[in-house]
This record gives C-alpha cells, structure tokens and sequence, in this order.
C-alpha cells in the first residue's frame, strides 16, 4: 500500500484523501448539515464544530491511511471543488484471515437522490477491491433509514442480520441491520502474520 492515498475520479465527482489542509471545507460541510447527518451519528462533543476539531481527525485520517487503518475520502464537484459534498471511509481495515473493513458514508442534505454517492461508492468499493486487495466490506445502517437500505442493496450488499443496541447515536443505543459486500476476484489467500 503507498504511503500517499490516492484520490479518485468519477465522471461527476473527485474523491479526495483526508488531509489536514482540507479541514475548514470539512467543517462547512458539517455545519451546513447539522440537522441532516446528526440523528445518524454520535452525539457531537464541544470541539465538533471547529476547524481544530476537523483539521486533527483529518491529520489523524490521513496517519491510519500510512498505519493500514483506514482509507477516507471527502467528495467534492469539479465545478466547485473547494466545496466538500460528502464522505466515504472504509474503516477498521483488518488483514490476516478476515481481510475486511467496514464502510460509512454522507452525503449533503442538498446533494440527495442524484446517484452521487452510488457513484463515489462504486469507485471506493472498487478500490478497496482492486487497489486493498480486501475480501469483504462491512456496512450498517438503522433500520429506519430506507435510503442506505435502498444504497446498498443496489451496491449488492446481501443482509446478515440485525444487532440490537448496536450503536449509541443520537443519544440512545440503536439497532442495526447488518450488510455485507465480497470480493467476486478476491483471488489471494490471506498472508498469516
């Protein structure tokens, strides 16, 4: 794996790595989607809101990249390019035998049903596919929320099962239905440490 993520191109959207540079359009996209993304995520510390904040995940996003953690990317449009519209990460990258990561994304309020984040995903996957060489990515969303449902099932991710008390967001513990998507030429066998 580089040391440098790289970034990636579809035909409407630039995945870009995180990086610290990039923390103030981070936090307008957060800002500009409070409303949007909370119920679906932790309850935001103090610090959430502040360009401190994003600049150290952003730092600590592009670190795992270089330690094998993790990969996460920021979208952008290439008519405005400064502007972040949504995230895609692949996180908790284990090797060994189990080869696999789990997968969360955003996308801007604004940005909703226009097939972009289909779009980002089907670069990523690939990506982790191709380029990680992984065996299976994870993602799980709460059963109220039929457009990830929808998402991945288009992306071919098959339905394992549901975990109660899953996730503490939004304030209460949260039920979730658990996905998964493998690799169809995941030809390699796993290197034993």
């Amino acid at each position: 794996m580089s040391l440098i993520q790289p970034a990636l191109d579809t035909a409407r959207l630039k995945l870009l790595p995180a990086h610290p540079d990039l923390a103030a359009a981070a936090l307008d996209y957060y800002r500009r989607n409070r409303a949007h993304l909370e119920p679906w995520g932790p309850t935001p510390g103090p610090q959430y809101y502040s360009e401190e904040y994003w600049r150290s995940q952003l730092r600590q996003g592009a670190r795992s990249w270089m330690e094998g953690h993790s990969a996460r990317f920021l979208l952008t449009m290439p008519a405005e390019p400064e502007r972040i519209i949504g995230t895609v990460g692949f996180s908790n990258i284990v090797r060994g035998v189990f080869q696999a990561c789990h997968l969360g994304y955003g996308i801007d309020r604004a940005r909703e049903g226009q097939g972009l984040m289909r779009e980002a995903l089907q670069s990523a996957i690939a990506f982790a596919f191709d380029e990680l060489k992984l065996h299976r990515i994870q993602a799980n969303y709460q059963p109220d929320n039929a457009r990830s449902a929808a998402l991945l099932q288009r992306l071919g991710f098959s339905v394992e099962g549901q975990a109660k008390d899953y996730l503490f967001l939004d304030g209460a513990w949260r039920d979730h239905v658990l996905t998964s998507l493998t690799n169809p030429n995941f030809n390699g066998r796993p290197l034993l440490g």
